[in-house]
């Protein structure tokens, strides 16, 4: 008889919760139990919970009825205006998790964290690459060392073990969320578009030219259950990419030319003051091509568009060491942004 894996996906509605929700349905053999701060609509072995998790007592009350959790998928993320502050709210969050679901359950055996890069520096500036899991810490603050710090120091004698998982930017399907740069682009090339404008790259200078390369949502969600359950990577954390590096100064021509535009040369602009008025734009848009309702708030992030373009140094890590333990998966990131873009549309979200 086939053992029974009950799972917990904390951050559920965004971009990685919601595809590792969706692998672990495709994947069978689960019963998923979403967190999330707005809950959702339960559908078959999913169950979706509404909870505070920075709510010490909500939490525990809201979790305390999951008798039966064996795996937990840590994703969940409070954003903050400086590096500092964010300390406090996410190791927060993630304690509240993991206190509430020991005393819940007795069944718990791993803990799976995502991470990012930021464990290597790499959102201060330039840093070493390939970045690689071994290399060495930076002065903190840095809550992803602090959540790991945590969960290395209460595992010790638990009946538990823990993965961390280090992707790259994430690029997949999902609205409202601070960190999905293939929708900013998206949008961004919709209103290029519509406006009659080419394609400019709207980063740093150096940016444009610069080394990097992206974790695909679905190739993460895999990724992550497979550490998970795979008893030789227990304290161990991972980095997770696609597996091939790109330049915007190839990849966007090839962007372009998905949308029909033209390319001119980079621009340096702030997304989040250039596109600050285009709300007009947007809604007329929504209305002449038929679009699903969606609010421009929720559409796309333009403060994590500048983020990522504003990267005028070389962003990328080594995968080699989960491939040394038996992950084996690649995409393509021309593809994935395609694909994303084309899902995009077949969702009515873009033209």
């Amino acid at each position: 008889m086939e053992r029974r894996r009950v799972a917990v996906v904390v951050g559920a509605h965004g971009v990685i919760g919601g595809k590792l929700v969706e692998h672990l349905k495709e994947t069978g053999g689960w019963d998923i139990v979403g967190l999330s701060r707005r809950g959702g609509v339960d559908d078959g072995r999913v169950r979706h919970i509404a909870v505070d998790l920075l709510d010490t007592k909500d939490t525990y009350e809201k979790l305390a009825s999951l008798h039966d959790v064996t795996h937990v998928f840590y994703a969940a993320y409070q954003d903050r205006p400086t590096w500092a502050e964010l300390v406090p709210p996410n190791l927060a969050m993630l304690t509240n998790v993991v206190d509430a679901l020991e005393a819940a359950s007795d069944n718990l055996e791993h803990i799976s964290l995502m991470q990012g890069y930021k464990v290597y520096g790499a959102h201060l500036g330039p840093f070493e690459t390939p970045a690689r899991e071994s290399d060495p810490g930076h002065m903190p603050p840095e809550f992803n060392v602090d959540q790991q710090t945590f969960l290395e120091t209460r595992s010790v004698g638990a009946r538990w073990n823990w993965t961390a998982i280090r992707p790259s930017v994430v690029c997949g399907y999902r609205l409202g969320n601070p960190m999905n740069l293939a929708t900013v682009i998206a949008v961004y090339a919709s209103m290029s578009k519509e406006l009659g404008v080419p394609l400019r790259f709207p980063g740093a200078r150096g940016a444009y030219s610069s080394l990097l390369e992206m974790t695909d949502a679905g190739l993460l969600a895999e990724a992550t259950v497979w550490a998970a359950t795979t008893p030789e990577c227990a304290g161990q954390a991972f980095n997770i990419n696609n597996g091939d590096l790109f330049r915007w100064e190839t990849m966007w021509p090839r962007i372009a030319a998905y949308f029909d535009l033209p390319v001119a040369a980079p621009l340096h602009m702030s997304l989040s003051d250039t596109m600050a008025d285009k709300e007009s734009l947007w809604n007329s848009m929504v209305d002449r091509y038929d679009l699903a309702p969606t609010a421009y708030a929720d559409v796309a992030a333009w403060p994590f568009g500048d983020f990522v373009f504003g990267w005028d140094y070389d962003f990328f890590a080594d995968g080699s060491k989960a491939r040394r333990f038996g992950f084996h998966r690649y995409v393509e990131t021309e593809k994935m942004f395609t694909d994303i873009f084309s899902d995009l549309r077949r969702r009515r979200v873009i033209p």
